[in-house]
């Protein structure tokens, strides 16, 4: 399955980003912890060189606890602050003004030095769609700032939302790349909904996430589907017992292998399956 989604006003908001760097003091990226080599707009590095980079690892309380260890490292050792959060609850949001301040504790002395006290710090928020932009920026704001939803494409223009006397925040647009070139990026931001569910097929996704799964958290379907997850076993097997285990039928006695992988999506979405990393820094080809 080769999912491709670069609607028109993705370039447009690539130069709306690039226009307005000169504006911002810091780039706050935004990651899906339980998809962060999928979750990265490989494109932000270039367009956001030269600029001071805060890592901010979301949904941690959606992924595996050894997962967001993992990546917390891995990403410190390329050089960047993290910061781990739960936008929704607002886990770890309030240590987010401390973050910007460490990573620009040098400028902030000069701007000092310069007898710039008092002056906020521009942060300009970046990622891809759906990776939960406008819902941290509301909770940072205490207040609703800029518009959340679960759909990707909601944010189409930048907003700045004023925190505090001493901080200010550009929320932007999601942006996506114009090709996926490996297909399992593709497959873990549709798993996420960070791509529209109307452009894949449903149950295609659904075979690929049931063997994922398999391979990395098979207890997890044999507490929630009664699945036993073979080594190796086909996506498209595993969704039928998950069936059979719910009694999906339709006429004929087939399965309703439809109806059990928009359930099996609703539910990784919701995180009632439990806590899991899909991808992990070993699964990295080669650095980004």
């Amino acid at each position: 399955m080769n999912i491709q989604w670069y609607p028109g006003h993705m370039t447009k908001t690539r130069r709306m980003i690039e226009a307005d760097l000169k504006h911002v003091d810091i780039v706050v990226e935004l990651i899906d912890a339980r998809i962060p080599i999928s979750s990265r707009n490989p494109d932000i590095d270039q367009i956001a060189a030269g600029k001071p980079r805060l890592i901010v690892l979301n949904r941690t309380d959606q992924a595996d606890p050894q997962g967001n260890r993992a990546w917390n490292t891995y990403f410190q050792r390329q050089g960047y602050a993290v910061l781990e959060t739960d936008a929704k609850s607002g886990t770890g949001i309030q240590r987010f003004s401390n973050a910007i301040q460490t990573v620009l504790k040098e400028q902030m002395e000069r701007w000092r030095e310069k007898g710039q006290v008092g002056r906020p710090v521009r942060a300009m928020v970046v990622g891809v769609p759906n990776v939960g932009k406008s819902t941290f920026i509301n909770k940072v704001a205490k207040r609703k700032s800029a518009k959340a939803s679960d759909r990707p494409g909601v944010t189409r223009g930048k907003q700045w939302v004023s925190v505090d006397a001493s901080l200010d925040l550009l929320d932007t647009p999601g942006i996506l790349w114009p090709k996926f070139e490996d297909k399992t990026t593709g497959l873990h931001l549709a798993f996420t909904g960070a791509v529209k569910d109307d452009i894949v097929d449903v149950e295609t996704l659904a075979f690929h996430l049931m063997e994922l799964l398999g391979q990395r958290y098979p207890q997890a379907l044999e507490a929630r589907y009664q699945i036993k997850a073979q080594p190796g076993a086909p996506g498209w097997e595993l969704l039928e017992q998950g069936a059979q285990g719910r009694g999906f039928l339709i006429s004929g006695g087939e399965y309703d292998l439809e109806r059990m992988a928009h359930v099996l999506l609703d539910e990784y979405r919701a995180g009632k399956l439990g806590r899991f990393t899909l991808e992990l820094p070993e699964d990295i080809r080669e650095n980004p």
